[in-house]
């Protein structure tokens, strides 16, 4: 079941403040946002921070302790064993002349530990993955006080001044009021791998991710420089509100399929044999008491108390065996799942794969190979100001090679 998604109107009004904001003068635009180009002082991004909340994305439901416990013990095979345990419990003690906690303890001791290592190892994940994060510091640099400073991007708050280079994070959705030679990688909104070139001016374009003049938060800059004000953050971002309604849970994979599959059958084995079995006992022995106990005896019987801890404690062995090869299982059901793959295929060219072009021949308007072709390629290639893109590369690493260094 999918966890509440952001409301789609939401959504769109996302779309549609970007759009009108892109079209905006800088003077109307500056005043829209509460804001200048020499940016923020510290008071009025102190509240604005305070007002808005920290420049992160929350998508989806942060589970609480007792959520996590509740997770860990109730599994299609525990709560079969709690059945069993709900009865051997009113049998052996409650009822029961000659009290006897063996059995009760027994089933309780191996959900207790099944429920302990599914949980103490996700946790596990859990907290190496967040420690990798906390290694991870994304800093900008912003106008404050009329000075340039640097902070870090979740202390970004709408209005706020930054000036972007090659390699920054966009803090947030931006508008940009100058840049030069800027390209931007929006793959993670597109797909599209080639970098996009921005401007200060907008035009006319069908889609939000086509406007010139507006950066997006999840993209980062390629090449070039901008100064640019901060139009939303967080969740409020067109990247946010896109992560905030692909926040679902997890698709069911084969092997919990597999594990319900044989816990359902094992309750239809019980509601069909165990009636019959006390009931012919009953006719057989006329002893109530005895043919409940035989029951119950049957019941704990078809019930394969150990598989939840044997399935648990091998699924953690392998985690333990992955964190070793510096790989991260957050979800220890998922280590099945990857031990059932023989191919993996991935959506890339070989452009993507390798990151490098090869320029093979250089013509005339004939079909003849001339180096003066490949000279003025060359030429282009090396001062331009623009991003070097794949195609550049290639031509430079062959001019070098034919000796045309000396034309720099």
């Amino acid at each position: 079941m999918a966890r509440k998604a952001r409301n789609p109107a939401e959504s769109k009004e996302i779309e549609n403040s970007l759009f009108a904001q892109s079209r905006l003068g800088r003077e109307e635009l500056f005043a829209e946002l509460g804001t200048s180009e020499v940016g923020l002082n510290t008071v009025e991004a102190d509240e604005r921070l305070e007002r808005f909340g920290p420049n992160v994305i929350e998508a989806g439901h942060q589970r609480t302790l007792w959520e996590k416990l509740a997770g860990a013990v109730i599994n299609p095979f525990n709560v079969v064993l709690l059945i069993v345990l709900g009865v051997t419990v009113v049998t052996d003690i409650v009822i029961s002349r000659e009290k006897t906690y063996s059995t009760s303890a027994l089933i309780l001791a191996t959900i207790l530990i099944s429920a302990y290592i599914g949980y103490s190892q996700e946790e596990k994940s859990n907290d190496a993955a967040q420690k990798l994060r906390k290694m991870i510091t994304n800093k900008v640099d912003v106008i404050r006080n009329r000075l340039p400073v640097v902070v870090d991007i979740t202390d970004v708050v709408p209005g706020d001044i930054v000036k972007l280079s090659s390699g920054d994070m966009l803090p947030g959705d931006v508008r940009f009021f100058e840049a030069k030679d800027l390209f931007v990688d929006q793959s993670s909104l597109t797909g599209e791998s080639y970098p996009v070139e921005k401007f200060t001016d907008v035009k006319a374009g069908d889609s939000l991710t086509s406007l010139d003049n507006i950066g997006f938060l999840g993209t980062n800059v390629v090449s070039g420089s901008a100064l640019a004000v901060v139009l939303s953050t967080g969740s409020r971002t067109y990247f946010g509100s896109m992560a905030k309604s692909l926040s679902t849970d997890k698709e069911v994979s084969d092997f919990e399929k597999g594990i319900s599959s044989i816990s359902r059958l094992l309750i239809r084995f019980m509601l069909v044999m165990v009636p019959v079995i006390f009931a012919v006992n009953l006719l057989t022995k006329a002893n109530l008491v005895e043919s409940i106990l035989f029951g119950i005896t049957i019941t704990v019987g078809l019930i394969p108390e150990m598989l939840p801890v044997i399935t648990t404690s091998t699924l953690a062995k392998g985690a333990l065996d992955m964190s070793r090869r510096k790989t991260i299982i957050k979800k220890l059901s998922s280590i099945q799942t990857f031990g059932e793959m023989d191919v993996l295929c991935t959506d890339k060219t070989g452009t993507l794969t390798r990151d490098k072009i090869i320029l093979e021949k250089y013509m005339d308007v004939e079909g003849n190979e001339d180096l003066s072709i490949l000279g003025y390629a060359f030429l282009n290639s090396w001062f331009q100001t623009g991003l070097n893109n794949l195609i550049d590369l290639a031509i430079i690493s062959r001019a070098e090679g034919e000796g045309l260094n000396h034309l720099k």
